[in-house]
């Protein structure tokens, strides 16, 4: 569109600044933009609340995306297509010329189409003798197009923080497992402890979560419950220790008792004696000693893996290619970080399933970190995905971190400069 030409609406419709505003925005967009529609359109439908689109008005732009012929929206072409409201309708799986009319407005205000109206307001293309279009009237799509990347960061976006309440949940979910189990061994163990009142302190942490709970709050819950396992395992490690010692000693005294001279009868008596065992004797915190190990070998804190390996200054010095991914170009957190991986995991064509495995065995930021060193390190990895699989596997098996990958990185980076 020239810088100085502006389109108005037809009919009663009134011209608006944000219409004039648009228009503007669309001449001022680089000619060599171009996207996929169809990726495009997935991105609009991910960050639909936050565009203030409605799954119906989306149903509609769908419809008109059909009628574009290509494949590529192309900044350069003309955008624009003329389908009647039959032809709408039919698309739009049926939908009243009422309802066409509103949602076609409704996409007009969010900013994701514009009209471009004739004379007379009808839609329509007018065609050179060689068949070629020369003008045409109806919906342009060129505002989708010059919102492509803010509409992609929006979604990258909605999608880590999504990818990162499920995995926040999960470790809720594992912690729970673990305090549960630990509780019922030192019941069962009859170790010394308040343990109804740990027990009640548990469930009342659990109460406090709403129905419906938000990130934070998932977060706040999962650092209550990581510090009251700590303290469940320190009073059994405490148990445990006092147990060893107290089998030591008995060990002793059966020593020196057997090493002092005694009567026939005192040793016949000893032997007929039955041997009597407590909460508290040698035998019981033997196999007490047994179960407790057997437990804390099944629930090896898997929250000890999933923590950040490496600090987060660390990973974005070696890897500076990440930086323009992030929210509004730049990375401050990890969640920014967990946003500009959304967007790179397609890129890299990493399925989702490979991610969410590695968010659960690595943890979600230390997932994020493998991803940002496989994009830095750029042509090296034929297949990302098949690579970052490979790291979960070893890091299943406690063969893989991700320290040493970000110290590799940041070696060549000191050995180029």
């Amino acid at each position: 569109m020239d810088s100085g030409h502006v389109t108005t609406p037809f009919g009663r419709r009134s011209m608006t600044f944000a219409v004039l505003a648009r228009q503007r925005q669309i001449s001022k967009s680089a000619p060599d933009t171009k996207r996929n529609k169809w990726k495009l359109f997935r991105a609009v439908c991910e960050a639909r609340e936050a565009l203030n689109v409605s799954d119906r008005s989306l149903s509609v732009l769908d419809a008109l995306l059909s009628f574009y012929p290509s494949e590529e929206l192309y900044a350069a072409n003309d955008l624009i297509v003329f389908p009647s409201n039959a032809q709408l309708s039919i698309r739009a799986r049926g939908m009243t010329a009422a309802t066409l009319r509103r949602h076609l407005a409704a996409l007009v205000d969010a900013g994701l189409i514009l009209r471009k109206d004739s004379a007379n307001g009808k839609r329509f293309a007018r065609r050179s003798r060689a068949g070629e279009i020369n003008e045409a009237f109806g919906f342009n799509l060129a505002p989708l197009l010059s919102r492509a990347k803010e509409i992609e960061d929006i979604a990258a976006k909605i999608t880590a923080d999504r990818e990162f309440f499920q995995a926040t949940r999960e470790r809720i979910t594992l912690c729970r497992r673990d305090i549960t189990k630990l509780i019922q061994l030192a019941i069962d163990g009859c170790v010394e402890g308040e343990w109804s009142q740990l027990h009640d302190r548990f469930r009342t942490f659990l109460a406090s979560l709403p129905r419906r709970p938000s990130l934070d709050e998932l977060q706040f819950l999962l650092s209550r419950l990581v510090d009251l396992r700590t303290t469940i395992i320190k009073l059994l490690d405490g148990h445990d220790k006092m147990q060893n010692m107290c089998a030591r000693e008995s060990q002793n005294e059966r020593h020196i008792q057997d090493s002092q001279t005694q009567s026939s009868n005192e040793s016949e008596a000893e032997q007929e004696a039955p041997p009597t065992r407590t909460c508290g004797s040698p035998a019981n915190a033997e196999a007490a000693k047994k179960e407790h190990l057997s437990v804390n070998e099944a629930l090896v804190d898997p929250l000890q893996f999933l923590k950040p390996a490496v600090a987060l200054d660390t990973v974005l010095r070696a890897c500076g290619e990440i930086h323009p991914y992030g929210p509004g170009g730049s990375i401050r957190s990890w969640r920014d970080l967990l946003t500009a991986t959304a967007v790179l995991r397609s890129m890299l064509q990493i399925s989702p399933s490979a991610f969410h495995q590695a968010c659960l065995v690595m943890g979600p930021e230390n997932a994020g970190a493998a991803i940002a060193c496989i994009f830095e390190r750029g042509g090296q990895i034929n297949s990302a995905g098949a690579y970052l699989r490979d790291l979960t596997r070893r890091a299943k098996q406690r063969q893989f971190t991700i320290k040493p990958m970000v110290s590799a990185l940041l070696r060549s980076k000191a050995l180029t400069s």
